[in-house]
C-alpha cells in the first residue's frame, strides 16, 4: 500500500464548495505528483420537467460545463499540475462519480465539496458527498469551504 495518491478525482458543480475542493485537489496533486481528473456531471433528472418549457436547457448546461472544465484545467496546469484531464458526463452525480468515473480512471482519491448547488436534494435524498463517501472504493476527502460555513 502506498502513502501517496497518484490519481485524484475532483468533483465540481460550479459551487463555492466545489471551487475550494478543486483548489485543495491541486495542492494535493502537486505534493504527490499526481494526475487530476476533474469531473462535472450534468444531472439529467431535472431536464424532463424543465425541457417541456425550455428546449435549450441541455445545450446551455453542456456549454456551462465545457467552459467550467476548460477554466479548471487551465488553472491546474498553471498551478503546476502536469497531468490534468476532465470528464463531462450525464446522469446522477452521486452514482456516476464513485461507481463509473472513479472506477474507469482507477482513482485512488476522490475530493468533493461538503455541499454543492443542489440544496433540495441534500435535504430530501442525502448529499452527493455522503453518497460518494459510502459507495467509493477508494479514499474520499470531503472539503469544507475556507470559512467553514455550510
Amino acid at each position: 500500500m502506498t502513502l501517496t495518491y497518484k490519481k485524484i478525482l475532483v468533483a465540481v458543480d460550479g459551487s463555492k464548495e466545489a471551487e475550494w475542493a478543486f483548489k485543495k485537489a491541486v495542492a494535493v496533486a502537486k505534493r504527490n505528483d499526481s494526475k487530476i481528473v476533474i469531473a462535472h456531471i450534468i444531472d439529467t433528472r431535472t431536464f424532463a420537467t424543465v425541457e417541456a418549457y425550455d428546449r435549450t436547457i441541455a445545450e446551455r448546461a453542456e456549454l456551462f460545463a465545457k467552459e467550467l472544465m476548460e477554466n479548471y484545467k487551465r488553472e491546474a496546469i498553471d498551478a503546476g499540475v502536469k497531468d490534468v484531464e476532465y470528464v463531462i458526463d450525464y446522469g446522477s452525480p452521486k452514482v456516476k462519480i464513485p461507481k463509473d468515473i472513479a472506477k474507469k480512471h482507477e482513482i485512488d482519491l476522490i475530493m468533493c465539496g461538503a455541499t454543492g448547488l443542489n440544496a433540495v436534494e441534500r435535504f430530501l435524498i442525502g448529499s452527493v458527498s455522503e453518497h460518494i463517501t459510502r459507495h467509493a472504493r477508494c479514499d474520499v476527502l470531503v472539503v469544507r469551504s475556507e470559512s467553514g460555513e455550510v
